[in-house]
């Protein structure tokens, strides 16, 4: 039947636009829009919160007053453990450059370490800090600290490493702490305060993430990764949550502030993410917008706490800043695997990791855990390929009446499709079963898709020979090449007899169109379809075979 044909068209222009839909990916739900200006949203947002819960606040930054501006780079202080290399600026405390020497910048660059906080070559994206007074900024991302060493190292033996910068103001002791674990990429923000004073003071925490708009590592070409603010969002005060991302560019329009126990705020790139933590059992504001010197901002305010005279206060705020591995961000936080975005086929796309993963664990090799996969995609749909070749074998023996009906019945196209009803009805088979196999396939397609884009795991995962980053579509175009022979050949031992000279040159055309367009694709997609192909010429061969002998045994039998 030669709609069978047309469908498998359709079928593959179906593939053709959800691709183009992951290309110009853009998953966005935007959060709360900021409400009416208060105190804390009035104020400007490189200035210092007003502490939470305080009805008003006049806020004073002294390095500000001072005519001070805050040091970009000026005296740093290097940590070291054994998943990250972090620079910390004694001007402000900030948190100014994190690198991750586990994932190389690039394939190119295998000694150079990915950076995911940076302030270097025209990039900003740095984490800031304090605690907000009512009456002035106590400490903030501008005060001058100083640190009992200029290098920090975690030990060996050593569980975690604390890094402790001190701010001495008249009246007050302020103490940040950094604290890293090993093989964590957790990290504990922790502010002290001893209060010197004859009075109380209020204050309230604040960590926020200011960054510009660059891409961090290599990337695929021609595909659209997110880049923007995710927030952990409470839904009607109630006790569900849900996961809302607004995307860098758009925060100009979006930007959003509330006030919710619980939650998060992360700044969410490809692979990787920076995110601020508050103690769940806490409320806090939770606020993105665009800065007001330049690029963005994501910023927590936790809740606020009186020190009294001759008292002290903690303030403790959670960060995670790495990779989103997927083993990994479940033990982060509530709705933390969210970050991890494989779409609307995320229900294929988990299961179909977790079963590449194993596989990864037993081969050590990613190309060969894809290779078996596919064997085990194509050996579950074993059956339906079979009813696919028995339907194909079918149109092949009845190619001849096929041609007569539409020799006979000519443009009378009712008459035509009634014609080949009855026969189809009275052969007893049905042409549309060939189609099975490919409707099954292409959600596991697409879903690998989203796996190998997504997956940090994966990331410049070699295969074999010159296939050294299956995120990346093939350098020399060998694997495309090849995927449109296999489809050729599958089309010549298929047999296209009740297809008319237009739709025959279709045919024909399709292995090219889709070799150009796999040729942009992920070089580890394209061995799954190309092993694919190769399974399905065996198992077609092997079907036919066996269609053959059961029809000789038949005709033996009369």
């Amino acid at each position: 039947m030669e709609n069978r044909r047309f469908i498998l068209i359709a079928l593959l222009g179906v593939v053709l636009f959800f691709m183009y839909q992951a290309w110009q990916k853009d998953y966005v739900i935007a959060a709360t829009p900021a409400p009416a200006p208060d105190v804390a949203a009035a104020v400007p947002v490189d200035d210092v919160p007003a502490a939470g819960d305080v009805p008003t606040a006049t806020l004073h930054d002294p390095a500000a007053a001072s005519g001070e501006a805050a040091a970009p780079g000026g005296a740093r202080i290097s940590v070291e453990t054994d998943v990250m290399r972090a620079e910390i600026a004694l001007d402000g405390g900030e948190l100014r450059r994190l690198e991750l020497p586990g994932y190389p910048v690039s394939k190119d660059q295998p000694d150079t370490p990915l950076a995911l906080l940076d302030d270097r070559a025209g990039r900003l994206f740095v984490l800031q800090s304090g605690l907000a007074g009512t009456r002035e900024a106590l400490v903030t991302h501008h005060s001058r600290f100083t640190s009992a060493q200029q290098s920090y190292r975690l030990a060996d033996g050593a569980e975690q490493l604390d890094v402790v910068l001190e701010h001495a103001a008249p009246g007050y002791l302020a103490r940040k702490i950094y604290r890293f674990h090993r093989g964590d990429y957790r990290v504990e923000l922790i502010h002290e305060l001893d209060n010197h004073a004859d009075e109380a003071v209020v204050a309230s925490p604040y960590t926020r993430l200011v960054r510009t708009v660059f891409k961090a590592g290599d990337e695929p070409p021609f595909v659209a990764t997110f880049t923007g603010v995710g927030f952990y969002e409470q839904k009607d005060g109630g006790s569900n949550y849900r996961f809302a991302k607004t995307k860098l560019d758009d925060l100009a329009d979006d930007a959003f502030e509330k006030r919710q126990p619980g939650g998060w705020i992360a700044m969410l790139q490809h692979y990787f993410v920076a995110a601020v933590l508050p103690p769940a059992d806490q409320p806090a504001t939770y606020s993105a917008r665009p800065a007001s010197g330049q690029g963005y901002m994501a910023q927590a305010v936790g809740a606020a706490q009186t020190i009294e005279p001759g008292a002290s206060a903690r303030f403790e705020t959670g960060l995670y800043l790495g990779p989103k591995l997927q083993d990994r961000v479940t033990e982060v936080a509530p709705g933390f695997d969210l970050t991890l975005d494989y779409g609307i086929l995320t229900p294929i796309s988990e299961p179909l990791f977790w079963l590449l993963d194993k596989l990864h664990a037993l081969t050590g090799n990613w190309g060969v855990a894809i290779i078996l996969l596919t064997l085990l995609v194509k050996a579950a749909m074993y059956k339906l390929s079979e009813a696919q070749y028995r339907s194909m074998a079918k149109m092949k023996k009845f190619a001849p009446k096929i041609q007569d009906i539409k020799e006979r019945y000519g443009d009378d196209r009712e008459r035509l499709q009634k014609a080949m009803m009855d026969l189809y009805k009275k052969e007893g088979f049905n042409p549309l079963a060939g189609c099975w196999p490919l409707l099954v396939q292409f959600p596991v397609f697409i879903a690998l898709y989203w796996v190998l884009l997504e997956s940090v795991e994966l990331r410049q995962a070699p295969f074999a020979l010159w296939l050294q980053d299956l995120t990346s579509p093939d350098p020399y175009f060998v694997l495309p090449v090849l995927f449109g022979v296999s489809m050729f050949v599958q089309q010549k031992i298929s047999g296209q007899q009740v297809m008319d000279p237009m739709q025959q040159k279709i045919m024909n055309i399709m292995p090219i169109m889709l070799t150009a367009f796999f040729a942009f694709f992920q070089s580890g997609l394209v061995l799954y379809w190309f092993t694919s192909n190769l399974i399905g010429i065996a198992q077609q061969w092997y079907i036919t075979r066996k269609l053959d002998r059961e029809e000789a045994a038949k005709v033996a039998k009369r």
